[in-house]
């Protein structure tokens, strides 16, 4: 027990001293808790009055680090784990498993087992952020498998459980012996009513117009972005980016002053594959020329710029095969792309020009088409140099809407989703062989961020389910943001009344560092080739219209960037944006009023006494004419019905068929109120079948409305077929339609009160 005081003291009196040097602006408290103190919990304050909770040391010990992060009554727990043996892998092999249980709701799962089976599109976009957060916090050379695996225990629907689950993947990571150079943090970012709003729940997200994560590291150096917009102006994303990075300093000093007092001390590792600087200088001495060469002949495309690579990469291999006995090749393979990439990096700084002779910011030459095929409802072909898209528009009844799972329903707040965006990377657009039909992750992603940046334009309550799907069939960088550009024109050649056109473009970065790893000087890169992501620092991607920003992604594989840089991208990606929208709209500027073959929707009114008439036994009618016509009828309210029909002709079938099934004959006006004769055409145990003219089908006289005596059977009253008696009628039942007949009403009673005395 002396100890753990002891241990306390020493805590208390550091956190006083970061608190003397002003490097904490609230109030951070590390506590013990339980009976054998093996609890450790920090308590964070951020901005909105938000609370934030991270706890270590009771849960999961077997793993190398664990922590649980909890806001409101949410709480995610992570784990990190790690071989103790390298790997063959060059970059960091890491595993982020990220499940959103239905249990932490409360629920279970509505399929056959019962039991949570694939990952759903919230659950890989969740594990992306995470991953994209943790992953340049990992010191260069670590190649030992790496997995971190995610516990949603509690999930309240108010405070969501994603960013959570990115701040206790920092935690757990800085709290293990792995090495790692966090923490992290993560916070999502909203804005309503001109104010910046901090970990904003459910219900505050309806009312914002931004949904931004935003993951910075210590000293407020940007890692990570990820959200969506309605339209935000530039000066309120960068104000809510500051804000952002702001607040991930409070979270990143409460989880190192968790990990001072609870983490283990971090473990040395051995780089898998060493690289001798004699080898580097040796392949320096045999390629740079010849790669100066490949990266400055702006005549080369993709395919012949990495044949001309591999050729000279495989030259440099045979050549060290004849002159070095017992040859590491994949040494040799690894120096040569580490040469490569300083030269490439070296010749952008150098001349200020590209491997393909474009300015920094020069776009490269776009095409762009609109119609391509007349019996689709839209399409469209986008064409931004060896980048190619085609997108499909398909427009359906609101009925064939996206069902969301139960958790997605808790968590976002969306049952089904009207407009949905499917992108597919085909193996060919990038001239390999694999295999086609398989959506990864990272075309999920893809897809996602593609669907954020065009749901802001997309009309609300739109009559019809909109599904937009991408094929990517050549890609050579920021094929994500060609999906934005051509969706956007597959979506006005359907004649969907988008607000505006949008376009997304996406930004690269190359940065050189002095001897404290401080940025000493960078290059922004406008319009991203594939060559310059894998080389660069960053792929930057901002997707919006000319007014507003829809959609932002940052993936910085550096180990953060400065603001100062994170901004200026942010501008020249704007400038951008306004220049490709110009050129979009030589092509189509508004929606096609004119095109054929283009779906309906029409509403009919049927009256309630024909309801079943029309529907049928079980609906069998509406199911008729689907099957003939493909027309949906959908029940709306107040005895009206929604009619969907592919195109003018099937509607025309359509309103045939109903129109028989809601035919009859002309029918005598009858008051309300009058009192008619009707004869009996069927006798029951629950009364008569009558009716009160010709052509009429029979409706029930109730044995309640019969006399006003009780009437168990109509023969007590001698009532047979064929007799005629006198009824008043008084309307329609509103609901049913039946019509509403009484006998008794008619009737004088003639019985007198008992006499009891």
């Amino acid at each position: 027990m002396a100890h753990l005081v002891n241990l306390r003291l020493i805590l208390n009196n550091k956190i006083k001293l970061l608190r003397n040097h002003g490097r904490c602006r609230r109030k951070i408290q590390v506590r013990y808790l339980g009976n054998d103190w093996s609890t450790a919990k920090v308590d964070v304050s951020l901005g909105n009055g938000k609370q934030m909770v991270i706890s270590t040391g009771k849960l999961a010990k077997m793993a190398n680090g664990c922590a649980m992060v909890s806001a409101g009554k949410t709480s995610v727990m992570i784990t990190s784990v790690s071989k103790t043996q390298p790997s063959s892998s060059t970059i960091v092999p890491l595993i982020v498993d990220y499940r959103q249980k239905a249990s932490a709701t409360g629920r279970i799962p509505t399929n056959f087992l019962r039991r949570e089976l694939g990952s759903t599109e919230n659950e890989i976009t969740a594990g992306r952020l995470i991953d994209r957060t943790v992953r340049p916090g990992f010191p260069k050379g670590y190649c030992y498998d790496t997995q971190l695996i995610s516990n949603t225990w509690t999930i309240d629907g108010e405070n969501l459980p994603d960013v959570l689950a990115i701040n206790a993947a920092s935690a757990s990571l800085a709290l293990s012996d792995i090495p790692w150079k966090g923490p992290m943090a993560a916070v999502r970012v909203g804005f309503a009513d001109n104010e910046i709003l901090i970990n904003p729940t459910t219900r505050e997200l309806e009312q914002s117009s931004l949904n931004l994560i935003v993951s910075a590291a210590d000293q407020s150096l940007l890692v990570m972005m990820d959200g969506y917009a309605n339209r935000i102006l530039e000066a309120d994303l960068k104000k809510a980016i500051e804000v952002g990075v702001r607040e991930c300093q409070e979270i990143i000093r409460a989880i190192k002053s968790l990990a001072e007092a609870h983490g283990k001390p971090k473990k040395t590792f051995e780089e898998g594959l060493k690289i001798e600087e004699n080898l580097l200088d040796s392949i320096r001495s045999l390629a740079e020329i010849k790669l100066r060469d490949i990266f400055t002949d702006y005549k080369h495309d993709k395919v012949s710029r990495d044949n001309a690579v591999n050729n000279l990469r495989n030259n440099v291999m045979e050549t060290m095969k004849k002159s070095v006995d017992d040859l590491n090749l994949p040494a040799v393979a690894e120096a040569f792309n580490i040469i490569t990439r300083e030269i490439f990096r070296e010749l952008i700084f150098e001349n200020n020009v590209r491997c393909d002779g474009r300015k920094l910011n020069e776009l490269r030459d776009i095409k762009c088409e609109a119609g391509l095929f007349e019996l689709l409802h839209g399409s469209a072909l986008f064409q931004r140099g060896q980048t190619q898209v085609a997108c499909s528009v398909t427009l359906d009844s609101l009925d064939s809407a996206l069902k969301m799972d139960m958790v997605s329903k808790l968590t976002s707040g969306v049952k089904d989703k009207n407009f949905f965006l499917h992108y597919e990377f085909h193996p060919y657009a990038v001239n390999e062989i694999g295999r086609a039909g398989i959506v990864g992750r990272r075309e999920m992603g893809h897809g996602a961020l593609a669907e954020r940046g065009l749901r802001a334009v997309i009309p609300e309550n739109y009559p019809f389910t909109i599904r937009l799907t991408s094929e990517v069939l050549e890609s050579n960088g920021s094929s994500s943001m060609a999906t934005v550009c051509g969706g956007s024109l597959a979506l006005l050649d359907a004649g969907v009344p988008i607000s505006e056109s949008a376009a997304g473009v996406a930004i690269g970065l190359v940065t050189k560092y002095d001897d404290n790893d401080t940025i000493k000087d960078y290059r922004i890169l406008t319009d991203l080739l594939g060559i310059e992501d894998y080389m660069g620092d960053m792929d930057f991607k901002i997707a919006g219209t000319k007014t507003g920003i829809t959609a932002i992604q940052a993936d910085i594989k550096v180990s953060g960037l400065p603001l100062e840089i994170v901004m200026k991208c942010i501008s020249d990606a704007i400038t951008a944006k306004k220049k490709i929208i110009d050129i979009m709209n030589e092509t189509l500027s508004a929606p096609r009023v004119d095109k054929a073959n283009m779906p309906m929707t029409d509403v009919i009114e049927v009256p309630a006494h024909l309801r079943g008439q029309f529907l049928g036994i079980g609906g069998a009618n509406l199911e008729k004419i689907y099957l003939k016509t493909g027309v949906n009828i959908q029940t709306q309210e107040n005895n009206m019905y929604l009619v969907f029909a592919p195109n003018e002709t099937a509607m025309k079938e359509a309103k045939e068929m109903i129109d028989a099934l809601l035919k009859e004959e002309k029918t005598p006006n009858l008051e309300f109120g009058g009192i008619y004769t009707a004869k009996v055409k069927e006798v029951r145990d629950n009364g008569v079948m009558v009716t009160l003219y010709e052509n009429m089908k029979p409706t029930l006289l109730h044995n309640t409305q019969l006399d006003q005596r009780l009437v168990v059977h109509p023969s007590a009253l001698g009532i047979e077929v064929g007799q005629e008696i006198k009824v008043k009628y008084f309307g329609r039942d509103p609901v049913s339609g039946v019509m509403r007949l009484s006998r008794k009403v008619l009737q004088t009673t003639s019985l007198k009160p008992k006499n009891f005395f």
